[in-house]
């Protein structure tokens, strides 16, 4: 028997090491169930929200879960109320339809598919509770000064317990101190009182964390009260007796309130938190102190909590058991108690819970569940859910108290053993499998991962693999020639390999290979070691007067692969948001410093590896007094010092000058050339004014001298003095000329052209320019030339408008620039070759046209192709056909283009046209000459229109045809229509008349009424614009009115004149609604061409207006009654009149005035409605006044009857008095009125009734009688009378004036 259990020993500890390195299997695998979230074993529910009851796991094939609820299987599909998310375990429970504590159960959740079954801890459901404070009148406590008092809190018991604090009626926390202090059940304790505890609102308030809610207690009401005032308030009681001592209460030493007696005791658990307390009371009050009897207090883990008076030690251990004494003393004595502390606990882990095995079959394995506890625990185990004991049996199998050992499982061994660990404190339980699987080995880390570390960091690769048997890992650095075994290299058993202090020649390629039985797998992965960061320069302590400015510098180096990141703290905190504050990439400024603005200052530069930080502290100091500020420029900076000289780049510092109470913004850096530019001072750059130090980059061959100029917000200072001189050296140069093109002056060249670089570019002496071309797409080589001093170079003899690359060099006697970009250019153009073919017009309607033409190929074009251009002229109208002398017109097409528009073009007309090919040298041969036809278009308005032989029912109406006929004309449409004296028009006729009528006789209308006639030509494509002409018909013989000027018809020539030789035909004028349209043909070659005019009878001279290409003009302005001269004159350059049109006479009628009814005019009937609207506001305000004034007509009508009933009685002579003005505000004495709402009278017929429509007498409460005065009342019997006391409308007010008249 011990042979053997020697034996098991050695297994035991043969498979230790596969126990520690338990793996995790990837989900394609097959493999048991594992409870991955599950919720806590004491679960305590909001009851406002729907429960949830947390199960998951995985495994594969996905499990499938089942619920026991208090020990018996719950049917989750039979309970409405309860669903499980899908793929899941978890379970909702909707309370909207039930109450939470029906739920109130354990739960325990089961998983399980074809390799075994997992189970989750028993969840016990509580609801949290959070009950009202019962309710209870607190009597007020009156106390002796001196003495100690309680406050019992006492709060309703809740789920979880409540949080205890004490606050005011304004939620403000109580004062708490030595004297008075919070216990831990939440009473409140006074060592003694004094007269300042005295308040009426001490409120205790409970807090409940889980519905978040907050129970308040009825407010107690404490006075303190010394001996002389309790003997004051009890003698009212008892006599004038002192019922107690006149001296306050005696000093006295330390008694316990709480704990009571000597000793007391306490258990705890281990892991848990142990809270004591003493709560002393006396005079003066006791000062607490705590010690442990048998040992030392842990320091790391014990506190203090209110004033000394409780004792908090968090993660209690089996050391911490034994007795701890209180003291409480005071100048009067001490008393101590001990308190007894006895630790148990709960089951725990002593190596962690049991882990999950994966096996190879024939393998061995270790499954350990070691747990301890006070008192010892017991340990139990089952397999998939079942007590191993009622499980089968399997030979690879045995149960050694807390550990099964496995030796030769086969594969049909997988399955999910559990744990259970168990004392009279609790219990632990944990699931863990065996999984029997023959797998190859695979690596699950990333490949190809970059790892990235500090130099002298360790650095950790990872090589996480899994396989059946566990692979066996070995690492490579870039080739496989030899493992990495030894320092600084250490691989841990999970393959993760670990370098010591990481250099930069760890960086490269590491190669993780995994092997088992099955197979081999490699990964790759890579190491980068960067440099750390570091702060060079640190910030410095400062002391800043205040009101000045504040400057920390942070200068950092670090990694050039690494983004680094400033931040700024300022005690620890962050830095105040206050836009004084700026934060450089290098440093932090303060201006304008003040007293808060003192402190200590951190600067933290991070990267993604690593950071770097330092501080200083600013003081601020009180600035010195002056007697008045003075703002002015700054004083130009001194002690100018160049350092850190390079080839290319110096540093320049310098100290500022007095700012003059006005902060430097910048400072402006200049330089002075003495070799290519002397006495010229450049600016070279601009630093911030809280700068003193400048990184200038400079160009080689220069000979520079400094100066810094500092700028504030009154103007710049004078320059400082120029630093010494720094000389440069001579470079090649680093840059080409730009700007490179090239291009043709003659059809045989080419011009190469660029921008030449400055003294300062050329770096050196000696700069020439290398200049190279060759043909694009010839496969030739450069041809190369030298050029000095010029920008540009001419090469002869090239073919015409051919591509060329070019190339220009800079060099100088230190070497050639950098190798120059390839730029494009062509040689001379010449003029186009040839001209479209194929030119062809499509005609789109009367007026546009579209012209077609084949593209012409680049080799006759011999240039950059600009365009087209469509030369285009009017032969002859295709009505008159005659010839027509009108200049070309020519319309351009930029671009490659195969067609274009021709618009505005005269319809009814011939056209010949051709198209043109043009360059960046000029146009090529024109195409041939073609014609085209624009078809017929709708016709102008007929020149002129006017109305003749007028009578009563008929008038005569002449026209002459259109100036534009844009076709033939087919006819003409005649419409007219009556007006109204209101200008409203009247149906409208219509006439067709024929084309070659020019008058026509209008008969049929009616006498002395308007007419207003419009009148169009028509031709094939429709009707043209209309001329309109108004008349009236006349009222009687010899009498006619025309509301519109009409002109006369020009005077005719006796047959045998012939006209005399003009450019001018067929002027003509009409009357239009807007003036006098002029219309004419002209035919001339001169462009200026006027229309002059002036009044028949006057000697002034003639107006003209300039109408160049137009055919009419309209003339507005022209007064009524009048007779203008008008001719046309067309005037050569200087303004000397060629040639002038025959006169016309129009006659501009002065317009009939029509008759007007001022009844319908507006601003007569509102000058009316205003008159009997002040009318009736005169009417109510004489009725208001009969009403307040005087004596009312009732008063007269009563004076004449005397009724003693209605008369009001003096109170001094009893006799009756009248209504005069001055009782109008007093209330009539000894008046009443009914309840009936009537008024008694007798048979005289002169009573207030008879005067109100209503027939009650209502007074109001100035004495004056409310009713409408109508006259007497149709009904003498009826006696009824208004409800209301409204004053009259205005309609019944009318109406009782009149009564009164």
């Amino acid at each position: 028997m011990m042979e053997r259990r020697r034996m098991d020993v050695a297994l035991l500890m043969l498979v230790l090491g596969h126990l520690a390195a338990a793996l995790e299997v990837p989900l394609d695998l097959p493999q048991p169930p594992t409870i991955t979230h599950q919720s806590p074993q004491d679960y305590i529910i909001d009851p406002r929200e729907n429960i949830i009851i947390h199960c998951e796991a995985k495994g594969n094939p996905h499990p499938s879960f089942s619920w026991t609820r208090n020990g018996t299987h719950f049917d989750v599909d039979e309970d409405p109320n309860v669903t499980m998310k899908p793929n899941s375990g978890t379970l909702v429970v909707d309370i909207n339809r039930v109450k939470a504590e029906q739920y109130e159960c354990v739960y325990q959740c089961t998983a399980r598919n074809s390799h075994g079954t997992a189970v989750s801890n028993n969840i016990v459901v509580r609801q949290s509770r959070s009950p009202l404070w019962s309710k209870q009148k607190i009597k007020p406590i009156v106390i002796q000064e001196g003495v100690s008092l309680v406050l019992p809190c006492r709060p309703p018991a809740g789920l979880p317990p409540p949080i205890i604090f004490w606050m005011d009626n304004y939620f403000q926390k109580l004062p708490q101190s030595s004297r008075v202090s919070q216990s831990l059940n939440g009473d409140l304790y006074f060592s003694n009182v004094l007269r300042e505890d005295s308040r009426n609102d001490y409120i205790c308030y409970a807090r409940f964390p889980y519905t978040q809610t907050i129970q308040q207690k009825q407010p107690i009401s404490v006075k303190v009260l010394n001996m002389d005032a309790i003997n004051d308030t009890m003698a009212a009681f008892y006599n004038d007796t002192d019922l107690f001592r006149e001296d306050p209460a005696d000093e006295r030493k330390p008694t316990f309130l709480i704990p009571s007696g000597p000793f007391s005791s306490k258990t705890v658990l281990r892991g848990q938190v142990l809270e004591m307390e003493c709560i002393a009371e006396g005079l003066p009050t006791p000062e607490i102190s705590w010690t442990k009897v048998s040992g030392d207090l842990p320091t790391k883990r014990t506190s203090f909590l209110h004033h000394q008076r409780a004792l908090r030690i968090v993660n209690v251990s089996e050391s911490d058991a034994g007795d701890y004494r209180c003291v409480a003393r005071n100048q009067m004595g001490m008393v101590h108690h001990t308190i007894h502390i006895t630790v148990k606990a709960a089951p725990y882990w002593i190596t962690g819970p049991p882990r999950n095995l994966v096996l190879a079959p024939g393998e061995n394995g270790v499954l350990t569940c070691r747990a301890s506890g006070t008192p010892k625990p017991s340990i139990t185990w089952a397999m998939n859910g079942i007590p191993i004991e009622n499980s089968p049996q399997d030979p690879s199998r045995k149960v050694e108290d807390d550990t099964i050992i496995f030796a030769d499982v086969q594969i049909g061994s997988s399955a999910v053993y559990q744990c259970n660990v168990s004392n009279n404190y609790g219990y632990l339980m944990s699931n863990a499998f065996i999984n029997v699987l023959s797998e190859p080995p695979r690596v699950l880390t990333a490949s190809n991962k970059v790892y990235q570390v500090i130099k002298n960091h360790r650095a950790l690769i990872d090589c996480s693999s899994f396989g059946s048997p566990i692979p066996e890992i070995t690492w490579f650095k870039e080739t496989r020639t030899s493992t990495l075994d030894g320092y600084p290299y250490i691989i841990h058993d999970n393959g993760t390999l670990v370098i010591d202090g990481a250099q930069a020649n760890n960086s490269g390629k590491y190669t993780c290979v995994a092997t088992n039985i099955f197979g081999i797998y490699e990964n790759h992965v890579y190491l980068e070691v960067k440099e750390s960061t570091r702060i060079v320069k640190q910030p410095e302590y400062k002391e800043v007067r205040r009101g000045r400015s504040a400057v920390f510098e942070c200068k950092v180096i670090h990694d050039p692969s690494l983004i680094p990141t400033m931040t700024w703290l300022k005690d620890g905190g962050e830095l105040p948001d206050d836009e004084r504050l700026i934060v450089d990439s290098d440093s932090l400024t303060i201006t304008d410093v003040t007293e808060s603005d003192a402190g200590v200052y951190t600067c933290i530069m991070n990267t993604t590896l690593d950071q770097d930080s330092a501080s200083a502290e600013l003081t601020v100091v009180e600035a010195t007094p002056t007697p008045a500020v003075v703002y002015e420029r700054p004083d130009p900076p001194t002690d100018l010092e160049l350092t850190d000289q390079k080839k290319k780049s110096v540093q320049l510092t310098w100290t500022p000058g007095d700012e003059h109470n006005s902060p430097i913004q910048k400072f402006l850096i200049q330089y002075e050339d003495s070799l290519h530019h002397r006495n010229q001072w450049h600016n070279l750059t601009e630093v911030s004014g809280t700068k003193t130090t400048a990184h200038l980059k400079l160009s080689p061959y220069v000979h520079y001298t400094f100066r810094v100029v500092a700028i504030n917000a009154f103007g710049f200072s004078n320059p400082s003095s120029p630093s010494r001189l720094f000389k440069t050296e001579a470079a090649a140069p680093d840059e080409n000329p730009t700007g490179v093109h090239g291009f043709g002056t003659e059809h045989d060249n080419l011009v190469i052209s660029w921008k030449p670089l400055s003294a300062l570019q050329s770096n050196g002496p000696g700069l020439h320019y290398k200049v190279m071309w060759r043909q694009k797409s010839v496969d030739s080589d450069w041809t190369t030339v030298t050029v000095a001093n010029k920008s540009k170079f001419v090469v002869s003899g090239t073919p015409t408008f051919v591509p060329y690359e070019l190339k220009v060099q800079a060099v100088n006697d230190h070497g050639a620039g950098p190798e120059p970009a390839i730029a494009h250019g062509y040689s001379g153009e010449d003029l186009p070759l040839a001209a479209p073919e194929h030119v062809q017009a499509i005609v789109l309607n009367s007026t546009v046209t579209e012209v077609h033409w084949d593209p012409l190929p680049s080799k006759f074009i011999r240039g950059h192709l600009k365009g087209y251009k469509v030369y285009y002229w009017r032969e002859r109208s295709l009505h008159k056909h005659n010839p027509h002398h009108a200049e070309k017109q020519i319309l351009t097409f930029s671009g490659n283009h195969s067609r274009g528009i021709l618009p505005g073009l005269h319809p009814f007309s011939a056209y010949l046209f051709n198209v043109r090919v043009f360059n960046g040298k000029g146009e090529g041969p024109p195409s041939p000459t073609r014609q085209f036809e624009t078809p017929e278009g709708v016709p102008g308005a007929p020149t002129s229109l006017i109305v003749t032989e007028l009578n009563l029912d008929s008038l005569t109406l002449e026209w002459n045809p259109p100036h534009a006929h844009n076709g033939r004309i087919t006819g003409y449409t005649l419409r007219y229509q009556p007006v109204n004296n209101s200008n409203e028009l009247g149906p409208v006729e219509e006439v067709e008349l024929p084309a070659n009528e020019t008058s026509f006789i209008l008969s049929n209308l009616k006498y002395s009424t308007r007419y207003k006639f419009y009148l169009n030509a028509k031709t094939i494509r429709g009707a043209g614009p209309a001329i309109s002409q108004e008349a009236v018909t006349i009222v009687d013989e010899g009498t006619t009115q025309i509301s519109h000027p009409i002109a006369r018809p020009p005077p005719r020539r006796p047959p045998h004149q012939a006209p005399p030789p003009s450019p001018f035909g067929n002027v003509s004028s009409s009357i239009e609604e807007d003036g006098a349209l002029i219309s004419w043909e002209y035919w001339g070659p001169e462009k200026n061409v006027y229309v002059e005019y002036k009044n028949q009878n006057s000697e002034e001279e003639w107006q003209k207006e300039l109408v160049n290409g137009s055919q009419n003009v309209m003339l507005k302005g022209l007064k009524g009654g009048l007779s203008y001269r008008v001719r046309l004159v067309a005037r050569g350059h200087h303004d000397q009149p060629l040639h002038l049109s025959e006169e016309l006479v129009v006659t501009v009628p002065a317009v009939a005035s029509r008759q007007v009814d001022i009844a319908t005019q507006g601003w007569f009937i509102g000058l009316m409605c205003a008159i009997a609207l002040l009318i009736l506001i005169l009417l109510i305000i004489c009725f208001i006044q009969r009403n307040k004034g005087g004596k009312y007509p009732v008063k007269e009508k009563e004076d004449a009857h005397t009724d003693p009933e209605f008369q009001p009685m003096k109170d001094d002579d009893c006799t009756f008095g009248e209504y005069s003005d001055n009782e109008d505000h007093k209330p009539l004495k000894g008046s009443r009125t009914p309840s009936s709402g009537t008024v008694k009278r007798d048979d005289s017929d002169d009573s207030l009734v008879d005067y109100g429509e209503g027939g009650d007498g209502q007074f109001n409460e100035d004495g004056s009688f409310i009713g409408q005065y109508s006259g007497k009342s149709a009904s003498r019997d009826t006696a009824e009378g208004h409800e209301s006391s409204e004053a009259p409308s205005p309609t019944n007010a009318m109406n009782s004036l009149n009564s009164f008249v």
